[in-house]
């Protein structure tokens, strides 16, 4: 079910992403649980009918953007492809489900579950156990990297109200990127529109490959808020 209210977030070019529509913000920590990992509550973030999210990484009032990225000269060109999720996706087939991955990933993890990850318990899906814990690893990816999709074709979404939540990771030491839940239309600095999607991760250290979308870089450079 697709998101019919004002909610939105505009990026404006070489500058910050503009969030309408009173969309609650969080935050939320990457914790492990077992061998999977679970969110749970951060610290409680201002709300606004509309606010600008840091996405140079450069901002003194993180997430909130103080206008750093003039400063810095940030460059922040927009490189990801607009096509459909399921034009670039691979299909991955497992016994009684099959898998989109669309490599697209943040490195959140939510992946591994106790009996394996979201691709092994897919091939051994003929496991009623597998398939739900598929499942589970497949819904829990927070960059929308995964789908699990009935062997009917009907792919598997968790049910997300629109929403933003500021990732922190303290086992890797770093902060990172913005969850974006239910799908919230995503407007180019070039005004067009990507997929609207029901879960994807904005990166907000500034360094991603595929702005405006996660990458990981917040990782290999440290990023801290």
């Amino acid at each position: 079910m697709e998101n019919n209210n004002k909610a939105k977030i505009k990026i404006v070019k070489d500058g910050p992403y503009i969030v309408s529509g009173n969309v609650p913000l969080s935050e939320k920590t990457i914790t492990p649980k077992g061998k999977g990992y679970v969110f749970k509550e951060g610290r409680e973030l201002p709300q606004s009918e509309v606010y600008s999210l840091c996405r140079c990484g450069k901002s003194k009032n993180k997430p909130f953007c103080d206008g750093s990225h003039e400063k810095a000269d940030f460059i922040g060109t927009e490189t990801a492809s607009k096509d459909k999720y399921k034009d670039r996706a691979e299909l991955i087939q497992g016994q009684n489900l099959d898998l989109l991955d669309d490599y697209r990933c943040a490195r959140a993890r939510f992946c591994h579950r106790e009996d394996g990850d979201a691709w092994e318990l897919t091939e051994n899906s003929g496991n009623p156990k597998n398939k739900e814990e598929a499942i589970h690893a497949a819904k829990d990816c927070p960059s929308g990297r995964l789908v699990a999709v009935e062997k009917s074709g009907k792919a598997i979404e968790p049910e997300y109200e629109p929403s933003i939540e500021i990732i922190q990771d303290p086992e890797k030491r770093v902060s990172s990127g913005i969850f974006v839940k239910g799908y919230i239309p995503i407007e180019s600095a070039d005004g067009t529109l990507y997929e609207t999607r029901n879960r994807l991760m904005l990166c907000r250290c500034g360094k991603s490959r595929n702005h405006p979308f996660c990458d990981a870089e917040h990782i290999r450079i440290k990023f801290k808020d």
